[in-house]
């Protein structure tokens, strides 16, 4: 009696409560039309899922709207297939898909702009899964256009409010209505990090580099990311330098780090970023992490070299490998590698393990011949300029000896334009505005 008391006091009437909370002997003999069937049940159990193989699924979906959908439909279930297989870094597979498909080639005259928006999505997680194996080229290959500008616009995660925009009404409300759902939203900061990890990775031994022969024009000064320069000489002539605060702050200060030899210091800062906790999958953060410091390694070592070698008669192997923390195997082979490349001009001594530096200059009938080579190169690049525009290539008007209303970015004023390039290793590259 005390206890229904209580129930009372703190319940109120059993004939309130929900059906669920009857049970035993009560629920027996409940009507179900009045009570939930599953009052009686007891606790829900789930039955084992049988487990689907979606790769194969995709595949089977996908087969079927080559075999009977229209080329619209074939070239969107093409690249939702590429985007599948990056997205659970099967980066090959997808890479070879691309690259058998041609697509690169026939988007930019595609002119439909949600076939463009779906192709950079596919670019930037192609370029992601890249980066997360170590891929660094290709990863660098896959962002370097859609990471130029305009990022959101060209992969449909906001719209541009620019006081001077020229966009018709009819136009901001078409590409208001092109936005992808927040939910399928990629970050930008995980972008921004993995381009420009990558860029500088392949950027900071190049300067190194032309730094050392650009004076005597041993070396032309070849620049890989123009968009990691610009961001490094915005840094650089900054007067005063805070404590990093975003992404690109942390990539900068590990930039001019590894600038000065202190890899350390460079992988602290690049592993330790919270944009990579965005990464899906189990210990991506340490994987990321050990490929970084990696990678950081090695592209310190070679800055070092290009950076203090013409300061050295010689080199010690063991003392490279105490200063980088790398097996004499690993040095060895990048040592090596850049000697075989012409980068470094030395040879093994083997006997004491030591890299003998040789002086090295070029005399002024290669400085000479090294320009001209290189303004042939500008001219060859022109040339190829002006026959693109006249063909109406790579996004140009048909029929036009000029580059039509395109600003120097790439985008036309209008309303949709894209460009595509491919047929090489690279993976093609190209994009889109809506």
């Amino acid at each position: 009696v005390a206890r229904s008391a209580a129930f009372y006091d703190q319940f109120g009437e059993a004939s309130m409560l929900h059906p669920a909370c009857i049970t035993g002997g009560e629920a027996a003999g409940s009507d179900f039309s009045i009570t939930h069937p599953a009052a009686c049940a007891g606790k829900p159990s789930i039955d084992s899922i049988e487990e689907v193989d979606y790769k194969a699924l995709m595949a089977e979906l996908c087969s079927y709207v080559y075999t009977h959908g229209k080329d619209r439909s074939k070239t969107r279930a093409m690249l939702c297939q590429i985007f599948h297989h990056a997205l659970h870094d099967r980066f090959f597979e997808a890479r070879d898909l691309l690259l058998m498909s041609h697509i690169q080639e026939i988007i930019s005259n595609s002119g439909d702009v949600e076939t463009m928006i779906l192709f950079n999505r596919m670019m930037v997680t192609l370029g992601m899964a890249a980066f997360r194996i170590g891929r660094i080229w290709d990863a660098h290959q896959c962002l370097s256009d859609i990471c130029g500008g305009r990022v959101r616009e060209l992969l449909a995660q906001g719209v541009s409010t620019g006081r001077f925009s020229d966009k018709t009404p009819e136009q901001e409300k078409a590409e208001k209505r092109r936005q992808i759902p927040y939910h399928q939203h990629i970050n930008l900061d995980l972008i921004e990090a993995c381009h420009l990890s990558s860029a500088m990775l392949l950027e900071l031994p190049n300067m190194a580099a032309a730094s050392v022969d650009g004076g005597s024009g041993g070396r032309p000064n070849r620049i890989i990311s123009r968009n990691f320069r610009k961001h490094y000489d915005i840094y650089n002539r900054q007067v005063f330098t805070g404590p990093p605060e975003q992404t690109r702050d942390y990539i900068m200060c590990a930039t001019k780090a590894m600038e000065k030899g202190d890899w350390e210091e460079c992988s602290n800062l690049l592993c330790n970023l919270e944009v990579w906790n965005l990464v899906p999958g189990d210990d991506a953060v340490e994987k990321i992490g050990a490929m970084l410091v990696d990678k950081i390694k090695l592209e310190g070592l070679r800055t070092y070299l290009f950076t203090y070698s013409s300061l050295y008669d010689s080199l010690s192997l063991s003392q490279l490998c105490g200063m980088f923390k790398m097996s004499k195997t690993e040095v060895y082979s990048v040592v090596s590698k850049m000697m075989i490349n012409r980068e470094l001009h030395a040879t093994w001594d083997q006997p004491t393990e030591t890299i003998v530096l040789r002086k090295v200059e070029a005399s002024p009938l290669q400085i000479l011949a090294l320009q001209f080579a290189d303004k042939a190169a500008n001219l060859v690049e022109a040339n190829e300029r002006l026959m693109d525009a006249k063909s109406g290539t790579y996004g140009y008007k048909e029929g036009e000896g000029r580059f039509g209303d395109r600003d120097r970015s790439g985008y036309r004023s209008g309303g949709r334009g894209g460009r595509g390039r491919g047929g090489s290793g690279q993976g093609g590259r190209g994009r889109g505005r809506g």
